[in-house]
């Protein structure tokens, strides 16, 4: 067993067998203003990690590190691809940010316990309100900027919230996206709310006269200008920091409820020993705010080690070119990066042979991927080009940070492409069949968590009355269930093959849809790909691939290939000969491949496309390539999409 291996072994099994002794250890690298002297409470099936403690988390994040003589310390980068400007951040200057807007939310009212939503495209105000937030020890929400005015107007009432926070707009490549007219829109069924704080951005309508919705609107640097600065709030670590709702949630809102000392520390933990970050290192998040990967990895996180977090308003691709990565990486000396495998997917697509990367890598020493499955293929060839380790681990919304990785900080175990290699401390894994029992290892089931779960995951669903319980923890008793199929081998590795009702079920022969994409993705015209399982009516389901090309990918006889590459690998039992070429998938702005809805449209059935959705037009183009091939007519959508208007719009 090589060193790293046994150390990880080693703090793995310690996590389990001595827990108190373990996670107060990792809780000793906050500043508490009453430090913990228990680590674990349980009582009636529900539990809560470091009871007895309080402290501020924004201290934590800012004051500590300004305290410890480092305040000059570039705490944010923020790379605008958008308008072309950057700006560095110190620790002393953010702290000072963050205390005067604390303030404004102070002098409208907000204390420890108030909900605020923060609807804010990617810059420096969307960390500055959140670090304000905590504060002064009220609860943010972050609705992800630009979500329609029907999911944003949900989310406020759901969560209570009495402040928006909000920008006169956000830039996207495709067109500039007017949130004022947003917010006003959704203040018309959102009744809870009397402040709106509007954040001008050039090139914008300004923020409307009066109160419409029946708040009052205030401008953010004028509050700004006239604020107190905001002392902090010390609150119990079981206080909630942030309610954040699931995507794609409609009707009844699922917000993910996040405690304060738990994921701070579990959040510390995980910056040194997985990611391998300490103070003073450069560590990039390409992500957005809006989701769990931004406020645990873009805000939290790297503050809280004292690293430099960057904030990147932008896309991997199209701003201006498939190189916007690698040109950041190399003017900010970025250590580790951190992104989704549909960034690099797109990016290998414009530019399969790297050319745009012209050793503007030289300060980073490891890539982490997240959020879709990373194909072996995609992995390897970007491996390949950076000659760093490139990590494939494996988290949700719910848990906040990885439940699978390698702990690069502990030492790097060897790595399993397709697999996010091993369970984090705290985290037991099991993968159970649809009865609860344990499957063999290599068998495909359910990924399971043994309870209770580790510090830094979801505490409860907002609102509570049971939707905690009957959402995750009813189906596998004993065991929270994560919702996703794949597999564990005799190392321990995991491999995560997709959702669980991403398994098809084709003549009795139960197949992974990642284990087709897997296959897929080997075609070296592939770009991206997705496998769905439709109606059959002698097989009962059978699979069909939706496949991108690259831009050297060839045309009509690549659908014949790999129709012939699956059934080498897979086999017939998988009877898969239907391969559609469509030049984009339909997606949501974090990466997410709109399985579902491509489903429901091959089969005929009523579809929404999720407000989440990064591109509508795509799913129109989608429809049209496919003609005929659809069971009936295309259905129209149950509800209307709900797209942001560009600036202007009534």
């Amino acid at each position: 067993m090589s060193e790293a291996a046994a150390r990880y072994r080693a703090e793995w099994a310690r996590s389990h067998d001595d827990r108190e002794a373990f996670w107060l250890d990792a809780a000793a690298a906050l500043d508490w203003e009453s430090a913990p002297t228990v680590a674990l409470a349980q009582d009636a099936g529900r539990w809560s990690w470091f009871p007895d403690g309080r402290l501020n988390l924004s201290v934590n994040a800012l004051d500590r590190h300004v305290d410890a003589g480092r305040g000059e310390q570039t705490a944010l980068i923020f790379d605008s691809a958008m308008t072309g400007t950057q700006e560095r951040v110190s620790y002393r200057e953010l702290r000072e940010r963050t205390a005067r807007f604390a303030g404004v939310l102070r002098a409208h009212g907000v204390g420890r316990g108030d909900r605020v939503v923060v609807y804010l495209p990617m810059i420096p105000e969307a960390i500055v309100a959140m670090l304000a937030c905590a504060r002064i020890g009220a609860v943010h929400s972050v609705v992800f900027g630009g979500f329609g005015a029907t999911e944003l107007a949900a989310r406020i009432e759901d969560a209570g919230a009495r402040v928006v926070v909000t920008a006169s707009g956000g830039l996207e490549p495709a067109r500039p996206i007017d949130y004022v007219a947003i917010v006003s829109e959704a203040l018309e069924t959102a009744k809870t709310v009397d402040t709106v704080i509007v954040k001008a951005r050039p090139g914008f309508p300004p923020a409307p006269a009066g109160e419409p919705g029946g708040a009052s609107w205030v401008d953010w640097e004028a509050a700004v200008a006239g604020a107190e600065p905001a002392d902090p709030v010390a609150v119990a670590s079981t206080d909630p920091l942030y309610i954040l709702y699931t995507s794609g949630t409609t009707g009844s809102p699922k917000g993910v409820v996040r405690d304060t000392g738990g994921y701070g520390a579990a959040l510390a933990w995980s910056m040194r020993n997985i990611y391998g970050i300490g103070a003073g290192e450069v560590f990039w998040t390409a992500s957005d705010v809006g989701w769990v990967v931004g406020h645990s990895y873009i805000v939290y996180a790297p503050l809280l080690v004292g690293a430099t977090t960057v904030l990147y308003e932008g896309k991997p691709v199209g701003t201006p070119d498939a190189g916007a990565f690698w040109r950041v990486v190399d003017e900010h000396r970025v250590s580790v990066m951190f992104t989704a495998p549909t960034a690099i997917r797109a990016i290998r697509r414009l530019d399969p042979e790297l050319a745009l990367l012209g050793g503007r890598t030289t300060s980073l020493r490891a890539l982490f991927l997240a959020g879709e499955r990373a194909d072996p293929e995609t992995l390897r060839w970007i491996e390949t080009g950076l000659d760093v380790p490139v990590v494939d681990h494996w988290w949700q919304t719910e848990t906040g940070w990885p439940i699978a990785a390698n702990p690069l900080g502990l030492g790097a175990l060897p790595a399993k492409p397709g697999s996010a290699t091993v369970p984090m401390p705290g985290y037991r894994i099991a993968v159970l069949d649809a009865a609860g029992r344990e499957v063999p290892a290599g068998t495909e089931g359910n990924i399971a968590i043994e309870l209770p779960l580790p510090p830094g995951t979801l505490t409860d669903i907002w609102g509570g009355g049971g939707r905690f319980a009957d959402a995750y923890l009813s189906t596998f008793p004993g065991y929270y269930a994560t919702g996703d199929s794949g597999r564990l081998d005799d190392d321990g590795y995991l491999s995560v093959m997709g959702r669980t009702d991403d398994v098809i079920n084709v003549a009795g022969h139960r197949l992974s849809t990642g284990a087709l994409e897997e296959v897929l993705a080997k075609h070296d015209a592939v770009a991206e790909c997705a496998v769905i399982g439709v109606k059959d009516e002698l097989k009962g389901q059978r699979a069909v691939g939706f496949v991108t090309l690259t831009a050297a990918g060839a045309g009509e006889q690549v659908g014949e290939e790999l129709v012939a590459l699956v059934r080498r690998h897979i086999g017939p039992v998988a009877a898969f000969r239907d391969v559609v070429l469509v030049e984009r998938l339909p997606k949501t702005r974090s990466g997410k491949i709109l399985r579902k809805t491509l489903r429901q449209i091959m089969d005929g059935e009523p579809y929404r496309v999720p407000a989440t959705i990064e591109d509508p037009d795509v799913i129109d183009a989608v429809i049209q390539t496919l003609g005929e091939r659809i069971a009936d007519a295309p259905a129209a959508p149950t509800a209307p999409v709900t797209a942001a208007p560009p600036v202007g719009a009534a």
